[in-house]
């Protein structure tokens, strides 16, 4: 019966995404939802669990808290850790590891904690059981994960394994790729309402082309992947999981528009198209060897457009000739469209020309970033909504 019942579960993101993480949980069935920094905690089912990992879009990763203590010195972190019924989670048979959090006056050391929890674990296993679980930080069966705020320490075993953005699909990458769980979340932060084609004019590996097609197909994300680590939990139930993977299949849609890419990279071509193979939506995505900056739109119904353009971190280019030059083509040649661009280049993003109607704060990796809207109408904005 204690398999139906509902826990605690927290989800990690990235900054900016936890309203679109939070939206994400509530129509799938969560309960109980708040929102924190880079995280949403929520409450579920073992089923629930099950079905956050394949089909959440937005989420690095499903904790599920199984202890709390107070502490504030390492005494008491590897006591309470020593103390805690590791048995109930943990066998000799399983390998694990431990990765830490840390934002504590009393802590200041992430590897030192995740050591003295080590100690703590190993050591209650030789001492009632004359024997010990091994530590195996590359692939464990067991990933346990320690946070500490100022004096609150949370155990946790992370439900996932493998950050939940490597979703089995992406073997070929550019210079710069963006993740997966970020292209998402700027597909659904652009509220493309799937009513028209989506468009993107830098495709590089095709991240961005792919996340939208799942987005427009409803196509659990991880429902490829080969593993997760709650099934190596000793209360993991196959049946369930078959049942849960079925449901969420069973919810995918038709979409009847076109999802289609540019770039000017040969090899960013031969790479989307892997990718997209990889991930069994070659019927639904195309892309073309096309310099977006010699293009024009094709169509004269409504275009949604959303493109990771160059930074210049990583690329040799003069970033204020380049967004002049997409400020340009969008006025020139893509009326009628609604076009989202994420740059960490904020000076550079002057150069556009345009005025944005909406900016939004996000992290690219470690770059402080904007995505940005620019509506381009096939005449005045005023003329546009008489």
């Amino acid at each position: 019966m204690s398999k139906n019942l509902d826990f605690k579960m927290v989800a990690k993101t990235f900054f900016g995404l936890e309203d679109v993480l939070a939206k994400e949980l509530l129509i799938l069935g969560a309960r109980n939802i708040k929102t924190g920094v880079r995280n949403v905690s929520f409450y579920g089912d073992k089923g629930f669990l099950y079905k956050s990992n394949l089909a959440i879009r937005t989420a690095i990763r499903i904790l599920k808290p199984i202890a709390v203590f107070d502490i504030k010195n390492d005494k008491e972190l590897y006591s309470s850790v020593f103390n805690f019924n590791w048995e109930d989670y943990l066998s000799l048979n399983n390998t694990f590891s431990i990765d830490s959090i840390i934002n504590s006056e009393y802590f200041n050391h992430s590897l030192y904690v995740s050591q003295k929890t080590k100690d703590a674990i190993v050591d209650r296993f030789r001492k009632t059981h004359k024997s010990r679980p091994n530590v195996d930080s590359v692939n464990p069966d067991i990933k346990i994960n320690i946070h500490i705020r100022k004096s609150k320490c949370t155990i946790s075993l992370d439900s996932s394994g493998k950050p939940l953005n490597q979703r089995g699909y992406r073997y070929q990458t550019n210079i710069a790729p963006i993740n997966e769980v970020l292209a998402a979340g700027i597909v659904m932060l652009s509220n493309w309402d799937k009513n028209s084609d989506f468009f993107d004019p830098m495709c590089g590996s095709g991240t961005i082309l792919i996340e939208a097609a799942m987005i427009a197909k409803n196509f659990p994300v991880n429902f490829n992947r080969s593993n997760f680590s709650f099934q190596k939990w000793n209360d993991f139930d196959q049946t369930l999981f078959d049942k849960i993977k079925e449901s969420v299949l069973n919810k995918t849609i038709a979409f009847n528009h076109e999802i289609y890419g540019y770039d000017k990279s040969p090899s960013a071509i031969l790479k989307s198209n892997q990718n997209i193979k990889n991930a069994g939506l070659e019927d639904s995505i195309k892309v073309f060897k096309q310099n977006f900056f010699h293009t024009k739109k094709n169509k004269e119904e409504h275009l949604h457009m959303v493109f990771n353009p160059p930074y210049g971190e990583r690329l040799s280019i003069d970033l204020d000739i380049f967004y002049k030059k997409i400020g340009d083509n969008l006025k020139t040649n893509y009326t009628n469209t609604c076009a989202w661009l994420i740059t960490s280049s904020l000076e550079s993003l002057k150069k556009v020309g345009l005025s944005s109607s909406k900016k939004i704060k996000l992290f690219n990796g470690k770059l402080e970033s904007r995505l940005v809207k620019y509506e381009i109408y096939s005449g005045s904005k005023k003329k546009k909504n008489n």
